[in-house]
């Protein structure tokens, strides 16, 4: 049923960039589709039908701008949480501390304890907005994502499509029992049909995502990346190429690794913490050093990550 597909469509984009709201999304679907058939029933043109709910969604959109009320205090945050928490006051208060010691740029995860009480901890970790590559690299298929506990990471600048390039690393991880994550440009052909193929039948936890960011950005987060997870980045750029002799000493590693189908969370990388408040300062300092406003955004985005 096309209108059926239609309002799933609608609640599922919903959820995904808001993580609330898809009742108040379905009605609003529905009341605009009755409505806009009736006026195309009555004769009216659908390009203008459009036009009209175009210029509807723009302003309606600029009087929510001017109601809306910016929260910062932590009671505040804590009340709009314990709403969403269906008046759980303990977890309300819960996230308004986390939002507190994190910032609101920071990333804030749930997961699963193993007491019965709830807990808060922060550590070092990035978010970067690449999921997975292909499927077949979901380990949890009701949530649809890849958890990698004490994974190896191996970060590279450029696209692995070649067997030989991943032969050896799939080797190192099958001989010492432990998942991997790679991060690329890109993985493919005969590069990501191995990575599954050891998946599936190998029964190796592995992943692949794309790098984020573009150009001389990309390079940037990947080193950020590697500088977190104590890995090096292997580039061409320093004489380095993946299919040399592979030393396992490039790889880095993180307590854990989450992977959804839009994003990758990387928690407690095993990077010096001295090397890790360093890159921060030196993010900083281009920041400051900088005149282009895309440019400090840009280094922004990477600090908030």
């Amino acid at each position: 049923n096309m209108g059926a597909s239609l309002i799933k469509q609608v609640a599922s984009k919903t959820n995904d960039m808001a993580g609330d709201g898809t009742t108040t999304s379905t009605v609003l679907a529905r009341a605009i589709f009755r409505e806009g058939t009736k006026a195309v029933v009555a004769g009216m043109n659908p390009m203008d039908v459009k036009r009209g709910i175009d210029a509807a969604v723009k302003s309606v959109l600029e009087d929510l701008e001017k109601r809306a009320t910016p929260i910062s205090k932590p009671e505040e945050i804590a009340q709009v949480a314990t709403i969403s928490a269906n008046g759980d006051t303990v977890i309300g208060k819960m996230v308004a501390d986390a939002f507190e010691r994190v910032g609101k740029d920071g990333t804030i995860t749930v997961a699963e304890g193993k007491t019965m009480e709830h807990e808060l901890e922060v550590v070092e970790g990035m978010k970067f907005d690449r999921g997975y590559i292909s499927p077949y690299f979901v380990t949890d298929n009701k949530a649809q994502k890849c958890q990698l506990t004490d994974p190896l990471v191996l970060i590279f600048d450029k696209k692995i499509s070649s067997v030989q390039g991943i032969l050896p690393v799939l080797e190192h991880v099958a001989k010492v029992q432990r998942p991997l994550l790679v991060v690329a440009e890109d993985v493919e052909n005969e590069a990501l049909a191995t990575m599954i193929v050891n998946k599936l039948r190998g029964g190796l936890q592995v992943a692949a995502v794309k790098a984020p960011g573009f150009g001389d950005h990309r390079k940037a987060m990947l080193q950020d990346i590697a500088v977190l997870c104590g890995a090096e980045m292997i580039s061409e750029d320093t004489g380095r190429k993946l299919d040399e002799t592979f030393e396992s000493s490039v790889l880095g590693t993180a307590k854990t690794i989450t992977i959804t189908k839009d994003d990758t969370v990387i928690l407690d990388g095993a990077g010096a913490r001295g090397e890790i408040q360093a890159r921060c300062e030196q993010i900083q300092a281009a920041v400051e050093a900088t005149s282009s406003e895309y440019e400090k955004d840009k280094l922004r985005e990477r600090l908030a990550k």
